[in-house]
Parts: C-alpha cells; structure tokens; sequence
C-alpha cells in the first residue's frame, strides 16, 4: 500500500476493515497481571489468551504490565511504548494461509533496568493478582546438575546486599512481595509460563531458597500465601524476520516495529492453584487439571526434546530452519524413531492424550513451510534446555536399561558443535549460549580427553561415569570427528534398530 499508518490506539479504526482489532475499551483495563520477560512466546501466548477473555468476558480487572528487568528488553520496551502495547499476531498456517490480529491486552510495560522502583511499586499495586514470567530457562538460577540454587550469581549477591534496587527476578519478587505482606495486602501468583519441568515448584523452590537468605518470616510468609501453579505451555514462536514486518505494511498499510509470527496450534493446561483470583481462561480453551506434571513431561520430552534433536543435527548437517530438516526423510525417520524409542517409554500415563497422534501432530508442526522457525533458535541456550529435555530422558533410559543411541548422538553431535564451530560444509554457525565459553573450552580436550565434554558435571551429572553410555558415546564421537556427516550415523543407527527389531 502507498500510505503506511503506525500501529496505535487512535489509528485502530483504519485497521478494523482489514485485520481483527480489540473491541474491549482498553482504557479502563485494571493491571491484574504483571508480566516478566516480554518475548515473542508471551506475546502468542499468555497475552493471546488474555485477549481472548478480554474480548469474550469484558472483565476490566486482567489487562497486563509488562517488565523488562536486563538491558536487553529496552529494544521491546521501546517498541511496545511507542505502540501503546499494541502489536500484530500473524498466525502461518501449514497450508499458506495467513491470520493476522492486533492484540490489546498489553496496557503498560515498565523498564525496571535503570530504575527498579517503579516495578516494584506496580508489583505491590493493590490491582496486581498474578505475576508470571516467561524468563527462559536459564533465568531460574538453579546448577542443572544438583538443582540448587546458585548463590554464587554476581547479580544475587548484589541483590541480597541491595534489597530495594533488584537486579534478578528473585531480588525484584522478594522485594515485591515484601512490600505486599508490609502493607497487609494479599500474595500474588507467581506463575510460570516457561519450558521447565514442574516449572511452579521450581520457581517456588528458587525464590524460597532466595528469601530465606534474606529474611526467615517472609519466606515463611511466601511459603503460606503465595501460589506457584505448575504449568505446560506450547505454542511454536519464530523469531520476528524483516518480512513479517514488510508483509503488514504490504498488505495492510500497517508500521508494526515488532509483530510476531506463530503456528495456529496453541495449547495451556495449568493447575488451580491461585492466591488472589484468575481469569476465566477455560471459556477460552486452557486446560485446569489437578497435576500438569505428566502434561508438561510429555511436551518437554517430545516436542522440546525433539526440538533439540532436529536443531543441533541439523545444524551440523547445514539445514537453517526446521522445516528444512523435515523436509529430509532421514531426520524424519531419526525423530520419530527418538520418540518412539526412547522418549516415550519414560513418560507417565497423560490422561486425555493418544501419544501416537500427538507425535504426530508434531511431525506437522515441525514441517510447517511457512513458519520456518530457525535452527539457530533451537540451539541456542543448549545448556539450558538439553539438561532438562534429553539428557533427563537419557538418564532415566540408562536406569531402565533402554535404549540410548539416539540421545546419545545428539549429545557426541554437541560436543562437535561446541567444538568445531562450523557444519559439515565449513559454513561458521551461529551459536548463541551463556555458557558458551566452557562449552568450547571443553569440548576443545576432546582429542586428547574423549570425555571432557561430558566431564561438566552441571550438566551432565554423573553420566562420564556410567561405563554404558561413555562406551557408545566414544564410538559415536569418534566416528561424528572421522566423519561430519551427521546422515550417515543417523541411518546407521536407524539401520541397527531395524535389524534388531
């Protein structure tokens, strides 16, 4: 279109014939929810359902805040500010069709990197029922290996030594909810929405494990008051191209700075366990059950795990996008057969839920032509994924005395990426991990330690020293170092499962 109109409240009028817009009257939107770690994920998701029940039940009580706590959420601050929060969700469909939607439920986001206090005041507003958070795994400050909590972070230890200006999210909810229990008003829920098994008892864990350190009665007060539902969320969020922003203002005459694109497949099921109210998001299609845990084992062993399995394969092979991977039979066949094989066996009864059609739904969702969610992404924070998504389900397969050839590969093809640093072609990858240094700084020994890699002991716990896994994990690394394409050792593999069937 010649004339381009930038996404705001005034001009939502222009974009009503066009696109779906929010019919709710925004301006008398009470913040229920304050929401950490605004993301693409947040925005197709939480912020999604809220809009949904803003739309259907016209209760002005759930608008959401965001915060943004690091340096790097000043991009989306300026963004969402300079938007009044609105923004387009663009939902790609399998077979082309495209679905685009201004959403509403965002009224305010607060940077809290320069200046704490007005988080914590918004935090402790009388108005705020539910914080939750979508601040990656790596965010919840735990050892992968032990679980506990690490005091040694430079950031909480200025915490406990500055309670008032939080730099952490656990600094910013102790302080929070400090000033809650002082000004006798009721505990928020702190509620998770990120890719963590029993993501709420974690979270509880962590902050009690903070506030202890800080002050015994108010831990003892958030152990009492405050709910942490577990929760499994899913829906598959790119990250954000030039294109989707060219197609808005192509086909809409919309300046949208930040839009974000998804798959049509959205899915939520928490448990009910809120301290000071919810909305009604089961009209909206979230799943209440009395234990989420089987639920999200399942999500996180099949579809993040595999997620992992596809990305860091791929990456090696020279494949950019998932799509690409499963537009190859080979990685097709290698999934499936991981899930199958070796994922599944370990999962606990789901209620509800044909294990067999799930997998396959996802063998769909992957090959989505239109979504082309990059490898790149996948693999990034590796450290912070496979611990909890493959290397659980590893472990657990090694008790069990399952099989373990499929992890195992993906775990030999990491230490060859960590390492290496390039595909099979030569081609440098982009490899984005806060541990990023002793990854590389481990798996650089492997030629004169095979299992230096495996030797991190946060990571992998004890597995250097199960004589199972080190046997077939050797072979694998040396053949992946002879040989870097990574093809090859998947149907050699698929080859030994078929003639030992």
């Amino acid at each position: 279109m010649e004339h381009t109109l930038p996404v705001s409240q005034e001009n939502l009028s222009q974009f009503a014939n066009h696109i779906r817009i929010p019919t709710f009257d925004r301006k008398s939107l009470k913040m229920g929810i304050v929401h950490i770690g605004v993301g693409g994920f947040h925005r197709s998701h939480l912020a999604f359902y809220t809009d949904k029940i803003l739309e259907k039940t016209n209760t002005p009580e759930w608008g959401i805040c965001g915060v943004g706590l690091r340096e790097g959420d000043r991009k989306i601050y300026d963004v969402l500010k300079k938007q009044e929060g609105l923004y387009t969700l663009i939902v790609k469909h399998p077979d082309g069709k495209i679905e685009s939607q201004l959403i509403g439920s965002i009224v305010d986001f607060i940077f809290g990197f320069d200046n704490p206090d007005p988080m914590l005041e918004r935090m402790a507003h009388p108005d705020t029922k539910i914080v939750s958070l979508t601040i990656t795994e790596g965010g919840y400050n735990f050892n992968p290996s032990t679980g506990a909590f690490d005091f040694e972070n430079p950031d909480i230890q200025y915490d406990l030594d500055h309670p008032d200006k939080p730099r952490t999210v656990f600094g910013l909810l102790t302080a929070s909810l400090a000033k809650r229990r002082d000004a006798k008003l009721p505990a928020f829920t702190v509620m998770s929405c990120d890719n963590i098994e029993h993501n709420g008892d974690v979270t509880r864990d962590m902050l009690l494990a903070f506030a202890k350190r800080h002050d015994d009665d108010l831990a003892d007060w958030i152990e009492q008051k405050v709910c942490f539902p577990n929760s499994m969320v899913d829906r598959i969020t790119p990250v954000t191209t030039q294109s989707d922003i060219d197609y808005l203002e192509k086909s809409y005459g919309m300046k949208d700075e930040w839009p974000v694109t998804c798959e049509p497949f959205i899915q939520w099921v928490i448990e009910d366990k809120f301290s000071n109210g919810r909305p009604e998001f089961e009209k909206v299609g979230v799943q209440f059950v009395p234990d989420v845990k089987p639920y999200e084992k399942m999500k996180l062993r099949l579809l993040n795990a595999g997620h992992s399995v596809l990305g860091i394969l791929g990456a090696i092979h020279g494949y950019k996008t998932i799509n690409a991977c499963m537009e190859d039979e080979t990685f097709v066949g290698f999934l499936r057969a991981f899930m199958d094989k070796e994922a599944t066996p370990v999962l606990d009864e789901v209620k509800g839920i044909d294990l067999k059609s799930y997998k396959d739904s996802l063998a769909v969702r992957f090959a989505n032509p239109n979504i082309k969610d990059s490898v790149s992404r996948i693999c990034s924070e590796s450290s912070a994924k496979l611990p909890k998504f493959l290397i659980a389900t590893l472990q657990e397969n090694l008790d069990r005395e399952g099989s373990i050839h499929f992890a195992t590969l993906v775990i030999a093809a990491w230490c060859y990426y960590s390492d290496i640093r390039t595909d099979k072609n030569g081609q440098a990858l982009e490899i984005i991990d806060a541990m990023d240094v002793e990854l590389h700084q481990a798996a650089k020994q492997t030629k004169t330690n095979p299992f230096a890699f495996i030797q991190q002991e946060s990571l992998f716990g004890n597995l250097a020293k199960n004589e199972r896994f080190t046997k077939i994990y050797q072979v694998t690394l040396q053949k992946i170092y002879k040989n870097p394409d990574v093809k090859t050792h998947m149907q050699d593999i698929l080859s030994y499962y078929k003639s030992n069937r």
